[in-house]
C-alpha cells in the first residue's frame, strides 16, 4: 500500500556506526561485508544477492517468499547463489524463515500472489507445482498457467486487481481456461480475499482440487 502511504526510506550503517535518528529514515544497522554493497548513480545500496538475503529474514513467510521470487525474477544471481549465502546469517534474526524459504523460490512466479499462492500449495502436501506451466493443442499455444501440476492436470491460479478485472481481461481469461479445460484440465482460480481474507482457506480449496484431479485421471496425489 505505498500507494496510499509512502514508507520511510530504509537506511543502514555498518554494525558498531548507529542508526540514524531522524523522522525521514527507517533506520539500523546491519552486518555488512565489502561483497555486500554496491554503488548506484552515486548511492551505496545492498547488492541484490544481499537485498534478496534481507527481504527473506523476516517474520512473515508470505512476505519472505514474495521478496526472494520477485529478487530472482531480476537474473541478477541465481538459486543456487542465494542458496549458498543462508548459512551465513547463521543464528541472526528470522534466519529461520530464510532457511525454510529460500529453496521454495522461483523467479518464474509473476506476482506476490501467484507467490503466496504456491507457498499455500506446498504447505498443502500436494506436492511441488510448476509456475508459468505452457498448455499446447497441435502446436498452439492455449494457456500459461500461474501454478499448476502437469501429472494432475490441475492448475490454481491468481487473478490480482491489475491485470483481471475489465471485461475484456475477464473475457480473455474465461476463454483461455476454457480450452484448458477442453484438454482435460481442472483449474481453481483465486482472488485476493480468497488467499488472504479473514475467512481465507486456500488450503482446503487446493487440496479439494488436486484431489478431485486426481480422480478425474487416476493418479495419486502427493502427501
Amino acid at each position: 500500500n505505498e500507494h496510499i502511504d509512502l514508507r520511510p526510506i530504509s537506511v543502514f550503517r555498518p554494525s558498531g556506526h548507529g542508526r540514524l535518528r531522524n523522522d525521514l529514515t527507517d533506520s539500523g544497522e546491519r552486518n555488512l561485508v565489502e561483497t555486500d554493497v554496491m554503488e548506484v548513480n552515486g548511492i551505496r545500496v545492498t547488492t541484490p544477492l544481499r537485498t534478496a538475503c534481507d527481504l527473506g529474514r523476516v517474520r512473515w513467510t508470505d512476505q519472505a517468499i514474495a521478496g526472494l521470487d520477485a529478487m530472482l525474477r531480476l537474473g541478477l544471481f541465481s538459486h543456487d547463489e542465494l542458496l549458498g549465502e543462508v548459512e551465513r546469517f547463521r543464528r541472526m534474526r528470522w534466519v529461520t524463515v530464510l532457511r525454510t524459504i529460500a529453496p521454495l523460490a522461483d523467479g518464474r512466479s509473476q506476482s506476490p500472489g501467484e507467490s503466496v499462492l504456491r507457498l499455500r500449495w506446498i504447505e498443502s502436501r500436494i506436492g511441488t507445482p510448476e509456475p508459468q506451466l505452457e498448455v499446447w493443442r497441435a502446436g498452439r499455444l492455449l494457456a500459461i498457467l500461474d501454478i499448476a501440476s502437469r501429472t494432475l492436470r490441475y492448475a490454481a491460479e491468481y487473478d490480482g486487481e491489475e491485470w483481471h478485472t475489465s471485461d475484456e481481461q475477464r473475457n480473455h481469461d474465461r476463454g483461455r481456461r476454457e480450452a484448458v479445460s477442453e484438454e482435460g484440465w481442472l483449474i481453481d482460480v483465486f482472488v485476493s480475499d480468497d488467499l488472504f481474507g479473514p475467512q481465507a482457506r486456500p488450503g482446503q480449496r487446493l487440496t479439494s482440487g488436486a484431489h478431485a484431479a486426481a480422480r478425474m485421471h487416476g493418479h495419486p496425489v502427493a502427501g
